[in-house]
């Protein structure tokens, strides 16, 4: 049996070791630290933003946006349906009610056309917006139509660092912006989260929710709910010493991305993820659907692969699918029909996009799918 090759694993430069020895050395190894404020730092000067909170998970950065901007019992937010459970979830810990909202078939993300359908019927108390698979959603459009209704927008952009729409980094368009670095993104910490925001103040409370809303009293005195959210100092170290080959990583998802686009050109059945002409993906993952018509499937395709120990994925089964939150509503991109999203999740394939990869690996993977088509 061959090596394993993975859809997306970590990937270490070297240069996080300066910064987490520095933590031993210095013994600030629990939460707050010069890692931690110079992680904040960087990574808002390469997100063109003003103000940043290191944070346990992009999970716990959504939280913390949606009760900053006063989220609570008996409101509505719109949220993408093609998506991770974690864009959903913390709508649901604040105790509010989820809206899904259909993608659009241009760039798989939300659709305008059916945000304009739910606003007909709801005023949310915030739209998130997730930029999936690394391609920004159509941010003109949504911010036009939200801002339209006085709504204020947060931008998932999990998947999405080191990515642009028309110039502008992702994560820094909306009011706020969310980043992750679970062990499968573009950079990784191991685990933690990024809120990022042009409102200081928004992320100074942030920052004092995040550690367990400790009021500056000589005791423990805490006047407001608060939550263990902090990222370690240890934790921070690895991050600043990922931000440093960034934008190699992107290179080489990029890269992976166009030897698939090569490689399935004069498949019929095979199309690839829309790269829209506004920005630039980082092509987090390499994802491709097949057409209705074809004989091969996404699962014969997955099969083919992990008998080659690749591994590769389904596409995100969008959120108005999924049992715990089959109870909300849902606005379809068409008029009638089944979902664009749906669509998606049926036809469509996340291929290993591993920045490790050698060239050789990846005509093993290109190999073994184009083998099936013959």
């Amino acid at each position: 049996m061959e090596d394993r090759i993975f859809l997306a694993s970590p990937h270490m430069s070297g240069l996080e070791m300066p910064y987490v020895q520095e933590a031993f050395d210095t013994n600030w190894i629990a939460p707050l630290g010069a890692n931690v404020d110079g992680f904040e730092r960087e990574l808002a000067e390469i997100a063109g933003i003003s103000h940043a909170a290191a944070l346990t998970s992009g999970t716990s950065a959504i939280h913390l946006a949606l009760k900053a901007l006063g989220v609570e019992k008996e409101d509505v937010v719109f949220c993408s349906s093609l998506t991770f459970s974690a864009s959903a979830n913390p709508i649901i810990y604040q105790n509010a009610t989820p809206v899904f909202i259909d993608s659009e078939p241009d760039s798989w993300n939300m659709s305008p056309k059916a945000l304009e359908k739910a606003f007909e019927h709801y005023k949310p108390k915030a739209v998130i917006v997730v930029h999936l698979y690394g391609q920004s959603a159509q941010m003109d459009e949504i911010m036009e139509i939200c801002e339209k209704n006085n709504v204020p927008i947060i931008e998932d952009a999990a998947e999405s660092l080191g990515s642009t729409y028309k110039g502008k980094m992702t994560g820094s368009i909306g009011n706020f912006g969310v980043f992750s670095f679970n062990g499968n993104k573009i950079i990784t910490t191991s685990g933690g989260g990024m809120l990022v925001s042009n409102d200081e103040e928004a992320i100074k409370k942030v920052r004092f929710w995040a550690t367990q809303s400790r009021d500056s009293a000589r005791h423990y005195q805490h006047s407001e709910l608060g939550y263990n959210y902090r990222m370690s100092n240890v934790v921070a170290g690895i991050g600043r010493g990922q931000l440093r080959v960034l934008m190699d990583r992107v290179e080489k998802k990029r890269e992976i991305y166009q030897s698939y686009n090569k490689a399935f050109k004069n498949i019929e059945e095979i199309e690839m993820m829309p790269n829209c002409n506004y920005g630039e993906s980082n092509n987090w993952l390499s994802c491709i659907t097949l057409k209705e018509s074809s004989i091969i499937k996404p699962l014969d395709i997955i099969l083919a692969l992990e008998n080659e120990n690749i591994e590769s994925r389904p596409v995100w089964k969008p959120m108005h699918l999924q049992p715990f939150f089959k109870e909300y509503n849902f606005f379809n991109h068409n008029d009638s029909g089944i979902s664009i999203s749906e669509d998606i999740f049926n036809r469509g394939l996340c291929l290993p996009s591993d920045t490790k990869m050698t060239n050789s690996q990846i005509t093993r993977v290109i190999n073994t799918i184009t083998t099936l088509f013959r």
